[in-house]
């Protein structure tokens, strides 16, 4: 059983490893194995950088991200200037080619909209933009157009399972329902529910997931 104290121990040693994230900014407290992140950092990927950095170390069970965004002057930039800047970076991804996404910005704050043919497209989308300068924050709203049954997804999904070598596939339970998939049971690492939902998405025609893996 690991203490409050080796994990935020190891959720700071592993911040300062990271070369995308400047640790200095970041306070890190943990209790009961829940993370809470503090501080500030430039540019909303950052934030996100700091969030996935913790996520990879063991006995982390949940995450609370109250880092703040201080975009420093030279990074300011209009609405228009970031609605252009997301629209050319979502038509220049060669995944994303042909998709009908529409980028909506407010206050630096980008909303996406539209419709994807695979899960997967829904994450690049918004990884997409969120390193774009000036952004600061992105609500993923893309759908995924579904046209195949759920119990086909619903077995692609387990034997994808099956075949991933950071998944111990045995704890883990799979619903579908119309585009909706739900994982139930139980995972070692939060790395580990991440690569379950990854892997859940990654199924033709899934629209949403949702992800109740508690990790042990």
């Amino acid at each position: 059983m690991r203490t409050d104290a080796d994990i935020r121990r190891d959720v700071e040693s592993e911040l300062q490893w990271d070369p995308s994230i400047d640790d200095k900014r970041v306070g890190v407290a943990v209790n009961n194995g829940v993370v809470t992140l503090t501080g500030d950092v430039a540019h909303y990927s950052g934030r996100w950088a700091a969030e996935d950095i913790a996520k990879r170390v063991l006995g982390v069970r949940a995450i609370a991200n109250d880092i703040q965004i201080q975009i420093p002057a030279s990074g300011v930039r209009t609405d228009t200037q970031i609605a252009e800047a997301a629209a050319n970076a979502l038509r220049w991804n060669v995944s994303l080619g042909g998709a009908e996404i529409q980028p909506v910005v407010k206050d630096g704050w980008v909303s996406l909209t539209g419709k994807v043919s695979w899960g997967y497209q829904r994450f690049l989308a918004e990884s997409a933009v969120r390193h774009l300068i000036g952004v600061r924050g992105v609500s993923n709203e893309i759908g995924v157009k579904s046209t195949v049954k759920a119990s086909d997804v619903q077995h692609k999904i387990e034997d994808a399972f099956k075949r991933h070598a950071l998944l111990d596939a045995k704890d883990i339970q799979v619903v579908v329902h119309h585009a909706t998939v739900t994982l139930n049971g139980q995972v070692r690492t939060w790395q580990e529910r991440e690569e379950a939902s990854l892997a859940a998405w990654a199924a033709p025609g899934v629209d949403a997931v949702e992800n109740r893996l508690s990790v042990q």
